[in-house]
C-alpha cells in the first residue's frame, strides 16, 4: 500500500486553518467579553476570560492594539479579574496563613530602614505612612515584608509557606505578582498603586486595608484598631 502523502499534507493543512480558525473565534469572543466587562464595569463569563486570556495572551495583546485598548487599560483588567476570581478563595485562608509584600518604593526618600535577609526592617520614623500601615496589618495578624528585590518574594513564600499573598506595586508588577502567586499554587490578591516610579509612590491604604479584611470576623479586629488614611 502506497502513502498519499499529498493526501497527508492537505489534511495537516487543513487541520492547521481549522485550528487558527477557532483561536481567531476564540479570540474574538474573549475580546468582545472583555470589551463589554471594561465598558459595563462588571465581569462576564469571568471562568472563561481568565484562562483563555491567559492562554492566548500574545493574540490578545495585538486584538487590544487593533481596537484602540491601552496597554494599561488591559493590565487593570487582568488585574481586576485576577482580585475578583481569587477574592473568595482568599477569604477563606485564615490570616496567620497569608502575607504581605509591600514595594520598598513606599517609603521616604530618607528612610533609615535596614536591609536584613527577611526585607527592609521598618524603624517606624515617622517620615511616611508604611510604618503606620505594617502596625495596623501586623495587628490584624499578616506577616508583612517590604520588598528589596525581585527574587525576594519567592525566598519568603519557601520560608513561611504562606497560602495566599496580597501584592502592592504597579500595574506590571501586581500582574506578574498575581501570576507567580498562581504559578506557586498560592492565592493572590493585588492592590496597584496609586503613582508609578522608584521613590516615594503612592498607594490607597483603605484599599489596601478592605483587601486585608476580606474574610477576617468583626470579633477578630480589635475595636481600637484605627486605620490611619491615606498619605
Amino acid at each position: 500500500m502506497t502513502l498519499d502523502f499529498s493526501a497527508v499534507f492537505l489534511l495537516i493543512g487543513e487541520l492547521a486553518v481549522l485550528a487558527v480558525l477557532v483561536v481567531l473565534v476564540v479570540a474574538l469572543i474573549l475580546l468582545a467579553l472583555t470589551l463589554l466587562s471594561i465598558r459595563s464595569g462588571r465581569l462576564y463569563f469571568p471562568n472563561l476570560l481568565r484562562p483563555g486570556l491567559t492562554a492566548l495572551e500574545g493574540v490578545m495583546r495585538a486584538l487590544f492594539k487593533a481596537v484602540g485598548l491601552e496597554d494599561q487599560e488591559m493590565l487593570a483588567f487582568f488585574v481586576t479579574l485576577g482580585n475578583t476570581m481569587n477574592a473568595q478563595a482568599f477569604a477563606e485562608v485564615p490570616v496567620d496563613e497569608r502575607a504581605i509584600f509591600l514595594p520598598q518604593c513606599l517609603r521616604n526618600a530618607r528612610c533609615p530602614a535596614d536591609l536584613t535577609p527577611e526585607g527592609l526592617r521598618c524603624k517606624r520614623c515617622g517620615r511616611c505612612t508604611v510604618g503606620e500601615a505594617i502596625r495596623v496589618l501586623e495587628t490584624l495578624g499578616y506577616r508583612v515584608f517590604i520588598v528589596p528585590g525581585s527574587s525576594f518574594i519567592k525566598r519568603m513564600v519557601k520560608k513561611y509557606r504562606p497560602r495566599a499573598l496580597i501584592g502592592v506595586g504597579c500595574l506590571a508588577e501586581v500582574k506578574e505578582g498575581l501570576e507567580m502567586a498562581e504559578r506557586l499554587g498560592l492565592v493572590g490578591m493585588g492592590v496597584v498603586s496609586l503613582k508609578d516610579g522608584c521613590v516615594e509612590t503612592l498607594v490607597d491604604w483603605n484599599t489596601l486595608y478592605d483587601v486585608a479584611l476580606l474574610g477576617l470576623p468583626p470579633s477578630s479586629v480589635p475595636e481600637d484598631l484605627h486605620l490611619p488614611a491615606d498619605e
